[in-house]
């Protein structure tokens, strides 16, 4: 029920099975002692399956420390762990060594971990399939002194909480990697991620740490996921966090009794999922729950702060649950990255900023107009020039921003106009808010509908200039003159082998009576409707007539305007269409 699985087609193609002959380390066994991890650190999770750069969305998100999900074997049964579980991604500077580097030279680090959902469901967690506690040891120094890592996570969930021999075995190793470090003059911490309740850790998981204490083995941080309770009930995620995090605190100081009050809070991490959990809406962890929890975890002094995952931080996806791309909830990119990213101790706050729509959405007829506000806010540092553009807008729709340019922390204005030869249809604008400090997005999702409202004529009154949606047949154009009203008018040419026809194609509802009006000037000028009823009313006057034509439609509800002349009669002349 707990951090998303990974996804893994790569499990069934192409394993290499690394069988119980033992682990060829990759790396080097010198003990090039690791910088450790600041007193205080925001490493969110990275998922490692997606092909992504953790560099680069490290840098675009401004998370410089990454923990890196996840190692677990090829099959179960196996003593080699793999990122991903996939053969063809060995604990090599070959696989995300380069990246690694990178993230370093930026001023940050990342944790590796081990274990997950999937893996603890398929035996694949590396302490679950392997049974030899040396080899589970060798292969955490393995990938320590391969990425001169200095923390390794353990995400413990699900079947391996109730593998008691994996999580022996896990604990025996632990120690025996802490023995080797402290020979080698290595610092390594071990950190346990673990699922929990909102007023501690269920049974199953205290009973790992209390194995670690039996072992002798030390753990340095107990982070707890603080979502999918599942519990049935409505949830403050902030609220919940916290007392979770109490839970687990008094659950430490029965354990380890000759630890201090910091000493017990330094101990403890906590990992959110953003927004809609894999439970669903009751479980909603929001931006707002996240400076709640920010300004808590600074208050506290706990020793990590972290989410899953860096690849959800944004809000393509409203409504969705447990997505692995997005949070499900209405947000900009990287809002909760940058709520949380000055937690990392001894980090530079730089200027920061975020924009938003609002309303996010709204409802236009085509030919009308909308506006919405724009909203820039100072997150971090002070306050700096952000230009402004739109982009996204369909054919008949015009979207700008005013003014083009202001100061974080001040409003514009998205202005929308539509002309009437606009399709219906949803569109998602984007407002591109650009500093010095980077760029950010925020979406307003426009819907038009037709001019003729519920009715789906469009363009009756011609005064887009276009004739869309009517197609006309050869000689038929958008004029102006004459016309009876605005600008424009609809011109249909009979010749003498056609009647010119316009026409546009409507949908309406099935089995109901409409009349179809419009005004018309020309010899034997007809309108009328075919295809799911069939009507029409025709008038010859150099003067504008109105015509009206009652039909009532068939089960599809679905018919066809149209203007037309008649063979050898010239050219005749429509406007001001409506169904009603």
């Amino acid at each position: 029920m707990r951090l998303r699985r990974t996804i893994q087609a790569a499990l069934t193609a192409c394993v290499t099975l690394a069988a119980s002959a033992g682990l060829v380390a990759t790396g080097t066994s010198s003990a090039q002692a690791a910088t450790p991890l600041p007193n205080r650190v925001f490493a969110p999770y990275f998922e490692a399956w997606t092909g992504q750069s953790p560099a680069a969305l490290a840098a675009q998100s401004g998370a410089k420390h990454l923990t890196m999900a996840f190692l677990q074997a090829a099959t179960k049964g196996s003593c080699t762990p793999y990122w991903n579980g996939d053969s063809s991604m060995p604990v090599a500077s070959s696989t995300f060594g380069a990246d690694i580097a990178t993230i370093r030279a930026n001023g940050g680090d990342v944790i590796p971990s081990f274990g997950g959902y999937t893996a603890d469901n398929t035996g694949t967690e590396l302490a679950d399939s392997c049974t030899d506690v040396n080899q589970i040891a060798a292969a955490f120094e393995n990938v320590i002194t391969t990425y001169d890592i200095s923390r390794i996570d353990l995400d413990i969930e699900d079947n391996s909480l109730t593998n008691t021999a994996g999580i022996d075995r896990r604990n025996k190793a632990i120690k025996l990697v802490q023995d080797w470090a402290a020979t080698k003059g290595r610092s390594i911490q071990f950190s346990y991620t673990l699922p929990t309740t909102t007023s501690g850790l269920a049974d199953n998981g205290l009973a790992v740490l209390r194995n670690a204490v039996s072992n002798n083995a030390r753990i340095d941080v107990v982070n707890m996921m603080t979502f999918d309770y599942y519990d049935g009930a409505g949830h403050d995620m902030a609220a919940d966090t916290q007392t979770s995090a109490q839970g687990l605190y008094n659950q430490l100081a029965k354990l380890y009794p000759s630890k201090s009050p910091a000493q017990l809070w330094g101990s403890i991490g906590i990992t959110e999922m953003l927004g809609i959990d894999d439970y669903g809406a009751a479980e909603t962890f929001t931006v707002a729950n996240a400076t709640t929890v920010y300004n808590w975890a600074v208050s506290k002094g706990i020793n990590t702060l972290s989410f899953w995952a860096l690849q959800r931080d944004n809000g393509g996806c409203p409504g969705t649950a447990g997505s692995d791309s997005c949070s499900g909830i209405t947000q900009n990119t990287w809002d909760f990255t940058h709520i949380f990213a000055p937690f990392t101790s001894g980090s530079t706050v730089s200027n920061d900023f975020s924009v938003a729509v609002n309303p996010n959405s709204g409802t236009v007829a085509a030919g009308s107009a909308a506006s919405a506000s724009i909203a820039t806010a100072v997150t971090a540092g002070s306050a700096q020039s952000v230009n402004l553009t739109v982009s996204g807008a369909p054919a008949g729709v015009t979207a700008t921003v005013t003014p083009g340019s202001v100061t974080a922390g001040s409003g514009a204005t998205l202005n929308i106009t539509t002309t009437a030869a606009a399709a219906a249809g949803t569109y998602p604008l984007t407002v591109t808010a650009t500093a010095p400090s980077g760029t950010h997005t925020a979406t307003y999702a426009l819907t038009v509908t037709g001019t003729g409202g519920t009715t789906g004529l469009v363009n009756g009154g011609l005064e887009s200039g276009s004739p869309a949606p009517w197609t006309c047949q050869s000689g038929g154009a958008v004029v102006a003159t004459p016309v009876h009203s605005g600008a424009h008018a609809l011109q249909a040419a009979a010749t003498a082998s056609q009647t010119g026809e316009c026409s546009q194609t409507v949908t309406l509802k099935p089995n109901t009576s409409y009349t179809l009006s419009g005004w018309v000037q020309g010899n034997y000028a007809y309108v009328g409707v075919s295809g799911g009823a069939t009507a029409s009313s025709w008038a010859n006057s150099a003067g504008w007539t109105k015509l009206s034509v009652p039909f009532t439609t068939g089960a599809s509800g679905t018919v066809t305007v149209y203007l037309h002349g008649w063979y050898g009669q010239g050219n005749v002349y429509g406007d001001d269409f409506s169904i009603a």
